[in-house]
């Protein structure tokens, strides 16, 4: 039951990635692809009924890492309590940006809200990252399971690293990397004219720093966390991860060539799943490991909940995935096709 929620709790964090990353691409590139007010509302409306749905994810992640793994919850949320204040404030202002641009009609309301949408979407990106790769480095746990990091220190990721150092950094300048170009083939796929012909600039030049930077981060990663090898060296039916990631990024390249939107956007997805299982197949069966003693490492085993209650909660995330999986699926479905502005939610 522990690694059936290890992977459930993996799969949502893929699933939330995927979706509310295609729409903090699109706040990253709000003010590269839209020059005019008109289409900086049509580059809003492509994201407009669908944003804050696809947070749901980010919460449901956050509520089943809480029940399934209670001891990694309140280990992390101590220990990355200011990062975690900054995430929050930085949501707050980017859903903000969004319900407010419009309730008043004068140019320098809407330019404030557009700088926000763009810095709280770019910073968030980033932020994402660095915490992608704490959890791969490690943190400086203690014996009682709580640990203490600053937001920075050396910028060197030793045992008393802090939060941000070159290697935390290096991933979220890559996260930052993958969903700018995640974002610019949504717009691509949701919009037509300038506007589309932009986003499909910035997809394919982005391309090639997304694969420049996933060949650079491998190999850092392999370095920084050598629990990595061990787990790909033990377990070699495990590179079908990595393998989906250069899959998809290599049908990136090719759906692109024959104007495949859909099947662009699906690759640029399957690469981001690809990815993240990776992370999570290496860290196995840590979920959050130590930089340290490797014997302080938070466990699947360590820090999971009573069995009797994943079983339980196992029949309940069934139901609640069912309902979410049908609502998406509605949502989607009804707002498939290209954006018009006046369909959009402004």
């Amino acid at each position: 039951m522990e690694t059936l929620w290890f992977c459930l709790v993996a799969l949502m964090v893929a699933v939330y990635v995927v979706l509310d990353g295609f729409d903090l691409g699109v706040g990253i590139l709000h003010l590269l692809v839209a020059r005019t007010d008109r289409e900086r509302r049509t580059v809003i409306a492509s994201i407009g009924p669908v944003w804050d749905g696809n947070e749901v994810w980010l919460l449901a992640a956050g509520g089943v890492l809480y029940f399934a793994f209670p001891a990694l919850y309140a280990s992390s949320f101590s220990g990355f309590y200011l990062p975690l204040m900054m995430v929050l404030w930085l949501l707050i202002l980017r859903g903000l940006s969004l319900e407010l641009r419009s309730h008043v009609d004068t140019a320098m309301w809407r330019s404030f809200w557009d700088v926000t949408f763009g810095f709280s979407s770019t910073l968030l990106a980033i932020f994402f990252g660095a915490a992608l790769g704490n959890v791969v480095r490690g943190v400086p746990l203690h014996p009682d399971g709580y640990f203490f990091l600053a937001l920075w220190s050396n910028f060197l990721p030793g045992s008393d690293a802090g939060i941000l150092d070159w290697y935390t950094v290096s991933i979220g300048v890559a996260a930052l990397v993958v969903l700018t170009m995640h974002g610019a083939l949504w717009l691509a796929l949701k919009n037509d004219g300038e506007i589309r012909d932009r986003a499909k600039v910035i997809a394919r030049r982005a391309w090639w720093g997304v694969a420049s930077i996933t060949a650079l981060i491998t190999a850092l990663s392999f370095w920084v966390q050598p629990h990595l090898k061990e787990n790909f060296s033990k377990y070699p039916w495990g590179y079908i991860f990595p393998m989906l990631a250069i899959a998809g990024l290599i049908g990136i390249r090719l759906w692109d060539r024959q104007e495949g939107e859909l099947m662009t956007f699906l690759a640029s997805a399957t690469y981001i799943c690809g990815m993240l299982t990776s992370a999570a197949f290496g860290v196995y069966p840590y979920v959050l490991a130590s930089n340290g003693d490797p014997s302080l490492g938070l466990t699947i085993y360590n820090a999971a909940a009573p069995e009797y209650g994943l079983y339980v909660g196992l029949r309940w995330w069934i139901l609640g995935m069912v309902l979410a999986a049908g609502y998406f699926f509605f949502v989607y479905r009804h707002f498939a096709g290209k954006v018009r502005l006046e369909d959009g939610r402004e």
